[in-house]
């Protein structure tokens, strides 16, 4: 199976899409079909993402070997230690081993609201060391356009960007932005100050109006004032304000494409029909 970073060498431009396990094995079967449809559109690769608090990472890893073996798309399963001791790192290294999951994405993750503090680790840095010495695998990173929502400020969050590279990471994937020019100039200062792997640009369609509070909270990101008046205008209707998001999503990815950023990552939430759309729309494009 084929290495993230070989990928995004190889090819002059990439889709990939991110989905997510369900938080009990009640929603396997749900999610399982829901991964597997978008499987089948062929990106790129495919992100599996870990549970707030690390409670569904054996489905992580189940998603991630049932998409890889039975459908052929290379894999990233995340890997988070906010709430891991170095000891369930270990574990989890060697599961993945196990399994035949070489590509990882190395993140200290979301703090759970009421959930369990491991401690083990203070930073995504101490994490990429970790898995750097235990075994061989290609190494993803989260990066923040707009900075991280805990950075003091920007040049903070890229003097530690530029730590967690150093320590062996071979790509960065963004988290959302939604204002393109906020990218641009994050790759500028990027770039500037040393950081040369590749950077992936994390787009999330917005297909309903309840999405926009909690991604905001959780990425930081700046809502254009052309995005909310889309908002207003068609987020109240369901089967609206989804096309309206997935247009959005695709004109920006159009522009990026156009300024030469060639690796484009979706959060597609599970859902089929907005990868299959943005697929779609970008079919001639790719």
């Amino acid at each position: 199976m084929m290495r993230i970073i070989d990928i995004l060498k190889e090819k002059k431009t990439t889709l990939s899409f991110e989905v997510f396990p369900p938080k009990t094995s009640a929603g396997m079967e749900t999610v399982t079909k829901a991964t597997e449809e978008i499987a089948k559109l062929h990106p790129d690769f495919m992100s599996v993402t870990y549970g707030a608090g690390g409670g569904t990472s054996d489905y992580t890893v189940d998603i991630a070997k049932n998409l890889q073996d039975s459908l052929g798309v290379p894999m990233l399963a995340h890997l988070t230690c906010v709430s891991s001791t170095k000891e369930d790192v270990k574990k989890l290294i060697s599961l993945y081993q196990k399994k035949g999951i070489e590509n990882i994405m190395a993140l200290r993750g979301d703090i759970p609201e009421g959930g369990r503090l491991a401690h083990d680790y203070d930073h995504a840095t101490e994490l990429i060391g970790d898995i750097r010495s235990q075994g061989d695998f290609c190494l993803g990173g989260a990066c923040y356009p707009e900075g991280h929502p805990e950075a003091d400020n920007r040049r903070e969050d890229l003097i530690f960007l530029k730590q967690k590279v150093d320590m062996g990471l071979d790509f960065l994937t963004t988290q959302m932005f939604f204002n393109n020019d906020m990218f641009y100039n994050f790759l500028y200062r990027a770039r500037d100050i040393g950081i040369h792997v590749p950077i992936i640009a994390g787009i999330m369609p917005i297909t309903n109006a309840k999405q926009i509070k909690r991604s905001i909270a959780l990425s930081g990101a700046e809502l254009p004032e052309r995005f909310r008046a889309i908002i207003d205008r068609f987020g109240s209707d369901d089967a609206a304000m989804k096309q309206a998001g997935i247009i959005y999503a695709t004109e920006q990815i159009v522009d990026l494409l156009a300024h030469d950023v060639n690796n484009i990552h979706v959060y597609s939430m599970n859902k089929p029909d907005v990868a299959e759309g943005i697929q779609r729309a970008l079919s001639n494009i790719l």
